[in-house]
């Protein structure tokens, strides 16, 4: 087990170069399955996620060349379509690999994904929209067994936009007979970019960042390059971590159109926020004020920012309010601010946090890749040396994170304790 060792009270100056998009990257990399060939990918991020993604696909049978964030993924030899069951536990996203096999092989075979513990985040919706496209779908003992003829076509009405249902229903259906037609669909700009992806690759898609996407089914795929796109919540957590100890950086290849209900909130919070062509600046020199927030589907305010807003507003003048519409067990981490001197109080859905002062250093867990992002803001803004463990989480999600962090006067290091 890793952990992160902090000596908080430094200023975060310099700039940053914003990673390529986790959730961009994950189903893309998936959707690779669809074609019968090569595929070059740019701007990968290199971390632990896409490393299992990685080992999922080799599994299958591709092979997956490496070089630095350049990953070049032939899938002509891929022979399976069972996902190892001990993969699956390790990465929620691999659930979005039964779309594409589907989509190639008619046939998957997958257990439930295991990933983050923020709550119930049932499979259900993927299921029925399998079996709109007229996907057999059998549960056997903690396996799904998928399969079908031939997938036609058809009209799937999502019953919550989710963004893993969407994305799966896209891919069991670009190689499909006729036109499938998503409504209530996931509106994310990951959802974009994985239309991109598959429109340059040769598939028939319209209607990504709205509720309604069309798909009319190819009968093949062609090899491409591709280059994904910037990570928006890595974006805003730069962001926060500017605010949290009173720094000033410059981000680089990044969008702010992605994350505008993030700026929004900053804006309102008193910081100060310059936007450029692929470039954001943070200044952010004294104490901010307190926010009330509530999380919504795109293009409300990202699930995945919460906590790191929370911990930010640790220290804000005032009383916060954050209600959580997306997960039901995405507070655990205030527990562990808490240990720091924070005052948040969760009621239900919602968390209170009153400002104090400041915190300080202490023992914490990471409990989530978010909530372990967090401890490491409240580390870097708190007087005293913090220690966060459990940070494979973190190392799920961010890209050489305390590599980047030291390069703008983070004091921090990365431990391997031995038990």
């Amino acid at each position: 087990m890793s952990s992160y060792i902090i000596e908080g009270g430094h200023k975060l100056e310099g700039t940053v170069k914003i990673s390529g998009s986790k959730n961009a990257a994950l189903p893309i990399l998936a959707a690779t399955v669809l074609n019968v060939g090569k595929t070059t990918l740019y701007n990968v991020p290199n971390i632990q996620d896409t490393q299992m993604m990685f080992k999922i696909l080799e599994t299958l049978g591709g092979k997956v060349e490496k070089k630095n964030n350049k990953i070049i993924i032939d899938t002509s030899k891929i022979n399976k379509f069972e996902i190892p069951e001990e993969l699956m536990h390790k990465m929620r996203s691999s659930v979005i690999l039964a779309g594409a096999l589907l989509g190639r092989y008619k046939k998957a075979i997958f257990s439930y994904p295991g990933g983050c513990d923020i709550g119930s985040r049932p499979i259900d919706l993927h299921l029925r929209s399998f079996e709109k496209l007229g996907i057999n779908v059998v549960k056997n003992y903690g396996n799904i067994i998928c399969n079908a003829e031939k997938i036609k076509g058809e009209k799937i009405d999502l019953d919550f936009p989710s963004v893993g249902a969407t994305e799966n229903a896209i891919l069991a259906s670009v190689l499909a007979e006729g036109t499938t037609t998503i409504t209530n669909a996931a509106r994310e700009p990951e959802i974009i970019d994985l239309q991109n992806f598959l429109n340059k690759m040769g598939a028939k898609i319209i209607g990504a960042g709205t509720n309604e996407i069309q798909i009319t089914g190819v009968k093949k795929l062609k090899d491409i390059s591709y280059n994904i796109m910037p990570d928006r919540i890595e974006t805003g957590t730069f962001l926060c971590l500017a605010v949290a100890t009173k720094g000033n950086l410059i981000l680089e290849n990044t969008n702010a159109e992605h994350i505008t209900p993030v700026i929004t909130k900053l804006q309102e919070a008193e910081c100060k926020i310059e936007i450029e062509k692929n470039k954001i600046k943070i200044n952010s020199n004294k104490k901010i004020k307190a926010l009330d927030i509530k999380t919504m589907p795109y293009p409300g305010f990202p699930t995945d920012m919460q906590s790191v807003f929370s911990a930010m507003l640790t220290t804000a003048k005032g009383t916060s309010i954050i209600v959580e519409n997306i997960f039901e067990n995405r507070f655990k981490y205030t527990q562990e601010l808490n240990k720091m001197g924070a005052k948040i109080t969760v009621e239900g859905k919602s968390a209170i946090i009153r400002g104090v002062r400041k915190l300080y250093g202490a023992n914490v867990k990471a409990t989530d890749l978010r909530g372990g992002a967090a401890l490491v803001l409240a580390g870097l803004s708190a007087k005293g040396v913090t220690k966060v463990d459990d940070i494979e989480y973190i190392l799920r999600g961010y890209e050489n994170f305390d590599k980047k962090l030291r390069n703008i006067n983070a004091d921090i290091q990365m431990i391997d304790d031995k038990y």
